[in-house]
């Protein structure tokens, strides 16, 4: 039996009541669809048909869209459902993960340098308006994984950091301010990634740590946000051997699975040792992580059997339902199991009030709010307080005009398939355009298209420029292996020549982490990510306007000694 009246659901004697009497009306096909959270891209009447002909589904998970079309989605789904949907979206830096217009406020690693909890209640507050406004009410956040290995691909600026002490006072700060405002945080990706230096996207990864170094970073992480009221915790694709084997002894390797279809992880650990009672999601089952662990017929019903309550997108929605109906018929799902699972979503949507809800999102209204002013303004405080200084060459900074006339810019940008839309990177750009303005002359690094014998003289370079300015504009995203500079041909042509005959400076916008390349450079500077408010308080920190307050989260030497020259 499930206590609804406990953390973190709370419900009252008549919330419970509408739970059971809603779930004793439902047939075994209407029953399914509360297990799905499916994907919405847009709210064309096409997407809503194909959905709806299909089934009731539970939960939706926008991606990024217009407000007035998010508005238009909310308004849609929820007049077409029988019962209100969790509406959720990646809500990890601002309201910029639900709409266009939305604020980025900053990345969790450039709240984790502001080193102020009060910092991350505001990023959370922005989600939670922006989101709210075109009807949001499940944030897939706060992300409490720890980015304790630097060639982890995908973890990086969107964790907190490494130190799990930090990481917990901000996924804390996260939780309670979001569901404070009516919202269910979700904490993600159990049993913890940063751990591999693979991404859970294109693998089954491993979180390899023994029980004990677990339980007091990861668990201590999760044991926090649980006991502070968690609503949903979701689960990654990502396996952990010790726990698994530590709780079922007799588990051969073959058998270890990832969280989401791991009974020792979900029931031993998450359930019983962390003592969590809210609603389990997977993550994203399109993933390879999820796909490589077991044949995804089987796979579909065994995320509901095996301790999941909700299961994230689909591959093919008619095929995955099917797949999910057919798991039920054949008892992979037990009736038991499967009331279980809708009892705990409809408690969900008890304890956020959609039961009871009966307003809907208007454009006006969330176009109010969506990119205020004042998010703006918080945004503007994060970068300040955020971007860290983590290397200078004595006497290097400020660089003025005067002191610096002639600036030779190297962009340090995506390549590749894929990346065309930014052979020209706006963010670079406008840093470029920013110091133009100030009174510099920039001239921009080109390769040359010859090599050894034929290039231009170093000591021509060396005299025609004053100041030599890196700027990175390399961010984490699914589906690539590492996060790496690649120095351009001919022979690393633009890697650090003249740093020992022109003060050179670099920049990162968004991985922290480029010093494991370019180490021997003496002024180095970590800003966590590339909005316009971080733009502009990096130029003010550059020219001495502004003191640098960042507090790294993270090792930005990677380990290396020469990282330190």
């Amino acid at each position: 039996m499930i206590d609804l009246k406990a953390k973190p659901f709370y419900l009252s004697d008549d919330d419970i009541t509408w739970v059971h009497e809603t779930l004793a009306g439902m047939s075994t096909e209407e029953k399914a669809g509360q297990l799905f959270c499916v994907l919405l891209k847009n709210n064309s009447k096409e997407t809503m048909d194909y959905v709806f002909n299909l089934m009731n589904p539970g939960g939706f998970m926008y991606r990024i869209m217009p407000t007035k079309n998010a508005v238009d989605a909310t308004r849609e789904v929820i007049r077409r459902s029988k019962v209100y949907p969790l509406i959720a979206a990646n809500l990890e830096k601002g309201g910029n993960g639900i709409v266009e217009e939305g604020t980025l406020v900053g990345s969790p690693m450039e709240i984790a340098a502001t080193d102020d909890e009060i910092m991350a209640a505001k990023m959370a507050e922005a989600c939670g308006r922006e989101a709210g406004a075109v009807g949001a009410n499940w944030s897939f956040a706060p992300i409490i994984d720890i980015d304790s290995n630097f060639r982890n691909p995908i973890t990086n600026t969107r964790t907190f950091g490494s130190d799990p002490e930090r990481v917990a006072r901000m996924g804390l700060s996260y939780v309670n301010t979001i569901q404070k405002l009516g919202m269910a945080a979700c904490i993600k990706h159990f049993p913890g990634d940063g751990q591999d230096e693979r991404d859970q996207h294109l693998v089954t990864s491993i979180n390899d740590l023994d029980c004990e170094t677990w339980m007091n970073t990861y668990g201590m992480v999760y044991k926090k946000c649980i006991d502070a009221g968690a609503l949903t915790v979701m689960t990654g694709h990502i396996m952990q051997p010790a726990w698994e084997r530590a709780i079922n002894p007799d588990i051969k390797d073959e058998e270890l699975m990832p969280g989401s279809l791991s009974r020792e992880l979900l029931q031993g650990l998450l359930r019983e040792r962390l003592g969590f009672n809210g609603v389990i999601s997977t993550d994203a089952t399109t993933m390879a992580g999820f796909m490589l662990a077991m044949g995804r017929e089987r796979a579909v019903p065994e995320t509901i059997a095996r301790g999941c309550d909700m299961f994230l997108f689909a591959r093919n929605l008619e095929e995955d339902y099917h797949f999910m109906l057919k798991g039920i018929e054949e008892g992979i799902i037990t009736p038991e199991r499967l009331d279980e699972a809708v009892i705990r979503v409809l408690a969900l949507k008890a304890a956020l009030g959609l039961h009871h809800k009966n307003t809907l999102p208007e454009t006006e209204k969330a176009e109010a709010i969506v990119g205020c002013a004042e998010h703006k303004k918080w945004a503007a405080e994060v970068a300040d307080k955020g971007i860290t200084l983590v290397k200078e060459e004595k006497d290097v900074l400020p660089i003025t005009p005067e002191k610096y006339h002639r600036i030779l810019l190297y962009r340090i940008e995506p390549t590749g398939e894929g990346y065309s839309i930014y052979k020209v990177s706006p963010v670079i750009e406008s840093i470029k355009q920013k110091l133009i303005d100030e009174g510099f002359e920039v001239d921009e690094f080109v390769p040359q298209p010859y090599g050894e014998g034929f290039t231009t003289k170093y000591e021509d370079m060396v005299s025609k420029y004053d100041l030599m300015l890196y700027v990175a504009n390399l961010a984490t995203k699914s589906n690539q292996t590492v996060v790496r500079i690649e120095w351009k041909q001919p022979m690393g042509a633009d890697c650090g020549l003249y740093i020992n005959d022109v003060p050179t400076v670099f920049v990162s916008l968004e991985n922290p982490y480029h010093l494991l390349d370019f180490p021997r450079v003496r002024t180095y500077i970590n800003c966590y990510s590339g909005n316009a408010q971080t733009v502009d308080a990096l130029m003010e920190k550059l020219l001495g306007r502004s003191e640098f307050k960042g507090k790294s989260p993270v090792d930005p030497f990677c380990g290396k000694w020469d990282a330190h020259l």
